[in-house]
């Protein structure tokens, strides 16, 4: 019984934080980040460029991933859009100016230099898509999947028992 108290008041005082942390972000530094969002303390959020990043509701930012909104080189800062319920895996690199759709999946590692389609799965360096038709639900998670449903609508029925 104690255990749960622990977990259940960890739990609500890590949420807690985050929604502070998302507060500051918007308030402080000027960024879109939306209700719901969980960025890791090492992720790295471009603060060279903080307005042009936004992020949708109930998206994950996991440690070590980079959202960059500028390019000293080309003297470039645009805007980095990722969606809603997305999730941007581990030492990920989000490049200045790509867009990732709502519900979209970015492996861990990947170098996203092009925009990610809605509902995809995206991996490597540079990010391709590995898969498309996928529905997320908070922080990324995968709810279903197309390829899923393609392969259970291949698979016959069993042939009714003659009598």
């Amino acid at each position: 019984m104690a255990t749960t108290r622990l977990s259940r008041l960890r739990r609500d005082l890590r949420n807690a934080i985050m929604e502070w942390r998302r507060l500051y972000f918007n308030i402080v530094w000027g960024m879109n980040i939306g209700r719901g969002s969980a960025i890791s303390f090492s992720a790295k959020l471009d603060l060279t460029n903080p307005a042009g990043i936004h992020i949708g509701e109930d998206t994950a930012i996991v440690f070590g991933a980079t959202i960059l909104s500028h390019d000293m080189t080309r003297n470039l800062h645009i805007d980095t859009r990722i969606g809603s319920r997305c999730s941007i895996g581990a030492h990920s690199i989000i490049m200045p100016g790509v867009n990732v759709g709502d519900g979209s999946i970015v492996s861990m590692g990947s170098v996203v230099m092009r925009d990610v389609p809605p509902g995809s799965i995206v991996f490597g360096n540079p990010a391709r898509v590995l898969e498309t038709g996928i529905v997320t639900g908070k922080w990324g998670l995968i709810l279903d999947r197309e390829s899923k449903r393609s392969a259970e609508a291949a698979v016959p029925a069993p042939a009714a028992a003659a009598e």
